[in-house]
């Protein structure tokens, strides 16, 4: 099996924003990869290895981001993790919209012949929860959204995905190819199942870091280069942000003297009672 894993990077989310003008200062904030797609590819290498054989691999994984080349770093981080190789669009991503994301990602993923595509459900920077349906839509597959958990059906070429509703878990199966996006509890200890790793084998909570072999191992992986234009995508942005700015400042708290001081503060100022 193939697996295409989308990942981005974002502005350091513990950082204090910046303002230039009505939109954001990126020029000097640090970058870092968005955690839904460390897990996303988390549960990639979960279903791909083998943990009784670790020179086994049941599937290829490879990793997949849209920005500029020459900004790759965590594209470097992903296959440290134990991706098997990296595909760049070489392009402004900050400059398009979810659906010429999506449609750079089809057609990569038509290219490559995958059969697996793993998203993470949503970028923290945006929220925006588009690309995996979009995707979902242009290459006409059955898709399972925010899936906390996955298990392999090798034989039957399909996937059983559980996810959380607000009355229980809903199980759904979905044939291969397809689309997954996934939710923070995909990377609980027994949350992805391959067929082949033992039912009951524990992972570590949450996306595993990378090691130093890895690290060293990730700079000889290939990691081939595509622009726009080579995929025969023209990016559009119909969808732009016309103003950003920060939340009003809130006002400083009050110490009282006695309950009934606050009851009638309450009543009086806040006038909620």
């Amino acid at each position: 099996m193939k697996i295409l894993v989308t990942v981005k990077r974002i502005p350091d989310p513990d950082e204090n924003l910046k303002f230039a003008g009505s939109a954001i200062d990126t020029s000097s904030v640090k970058w870092v990869p968005n955690a839904f797609d460390e897990y996303a590819v988390e549960t990639a290498l979960r279903l791909a290895e083998n943990t009784g054989n670790k020179k086994e691999r049941l599937a290829e994984v490879i990793v997949l981001s849209v920005c500029p080349k020459d900004k790759r770093q965590h594209v470097t981080q992903f296959l440290a993790m134990g991706a098997d190789r990296g595909v760049i669009v070489d392009a402004d991503d900050t400059a398009m919209d979810s659906g010429s994301i999506a449609k750079l990602i089809a057609e990569v993923f038509k290219r490559e012949q995958c059969d697996l595509l793993i998203v993470g459900k949503l970028s923290q920077d945006t929220e925006s929860n588009e690309v995996a349906q979009r995707v979902a839509g242009l290459l006409d597959l059955p898709q399972g959204s925010f899936a906390a958990t996955m298990s392999w059906d090798r034989d039957g070429k399909a996937l059983t995905v559980g996810r959380e509703v607000d009355d229980g878990v809903e199980t759904k199966q979905v044939p291969l190819p397809s689309v997954v996006s996934v939710d923070l509890r995909i990377v609980l200890p027994t949350s992805v199942h391959n067929g082949v790793t033992p039912d009951d084998h524990k992972y570590q909570d949450g996306a595993r870091l990378a090691s130093l072999r890895g690290i060293t191992m990730a700079k000889r992986k290939k990691v081939a280069i595509h622009t726009p234009g080579d995929l025969g995508v023209e990016p559009t942005a119909a969808l732009t942000y016309s103003e950003v700015v920060a939340p009003a400042a809130r006002q400083a708290g009050q110490l009282v003297e006695s309950p009934q001081a606050l009851i009638e503060k309450l009543s009086t100022e806040a006038k909620v009672l």
